[in-house]
């Protein structure tokens, strides 16, 4: 019976080890573009944090504060900083490389916008720029993610893009080949922040899932969601399109931490070192 008692001990004691680094084994991806999962601790009051002077998302992990941290893609290899409760704590971030993809586009205007077109694409980034800022206090209802639509990768994150052999800025998020209209549902819950038909993005919605992580949809063909709507996971936020800057229909799907793009690809086990 002692004998049985230590083994049975000894599993628990390995099955709460593996729980306390759930999420630092899923999430943790610390390259330019990735995630950085960083503990701070095991106090009794919620913790707060910042990098890059930006609110963090902190979550508690069975007893362990860890903060989700979003690492820029312009990020160069070596240490960051993360300031919580008066601490500076220091995270390596690895290198990691993104290829390039030439896309050839019959508009012009959408790889030169004319004068016009550049007024009305600056008033819409800051627009979007205000909703990526959003840090709202409540807690994601989940950080390991549903797809929003079943469909093969047909462009990854963080590629450097070229139109009309022209390099503009690098892929923000995940690309999804699926037909259109079909349906992309919310990969956590969350509320509709943000609504819009935007130059280069088309049909767009935002939605905050808590603390600053946010997902975002674009190129649609329908909006089936209004601003400031509360949606339960898998909630339909509306259908596969090709409006905007896009050669045929996709489902385009950015996820924000910290107001930094990463890869939608580590919340849905489908990171690529």
């Amino acid at each position: 019976m002692p004998r049985l008692l230590a083994v049975l001990l000894l599993c628990l004691s390995c099955t709460v080890h593996a729980a306390d680094s759930y999420l630092t084994r899923l999430l943790n991806k610390p390259v330019p573009g990735g995630v950085a999962v960083i503990e701070l601790g095991t106090s009794a009051v919620p913790p707060t944090a910042r990098f890059d002077n930006k609110p963090v998302l902190v979550i508690k992990e069975q007893d362990t504060w860890r903060a989700i941290v979003g690492i820029p893609l312009t990020a160069k290899p070596g240490p960051l900083q993360l300031s919580s409760g008066g601490r500076t704590l220091s995270f390596m971030v690895g290198s990691k490389h993104y290829p390039e993809q030439h896309i050839t586009l019959k508009n012009t205007r959408q790889v030169n916008p004319d004068p016009a077109d550049l007024t009305r694409i600056n008033a819409e980034l800051a627009t979007q720029t205000q909703a990526y800022r959003s840090f709202s206090l409540g807690n994601p209802s989940n950080l390991i993610l549903d797809k929003p639509v079943n469909g093969s990768l047909s462009s990854r994150f963080g590629v450097r893009r070229f139109f009309n052999g022209e390099e503009r800025n690098p892929h923000a998020g995940l690309d999804f080949a699926v037909p259109a209209g079909t349906p992309i549902k919310t990969p956590a819950a969350g509320r509709v922040i943000l609504i819009g038909d935007y130059f280069f993005n088309g049909n767009t919605v935002f939605v905050d899932h808590g603390q600053g992580f946010i997902s975002m949809f674009c190129h649609m063909s329908k909006i089936d969601v209004h601003a400031g709507q509360i949606l339960a996971r898998g909630a339909v936020v509306g259908r596969v399109g090709s409006t905007g800057r896009a050669t045929g229909p996709h489902m385009h799907w950015n996820v924000s931490l910290n107001d930094v793009r990463v890869d939608p690809a580590i919340f849905i086990g489908a990171f690529q070192p």
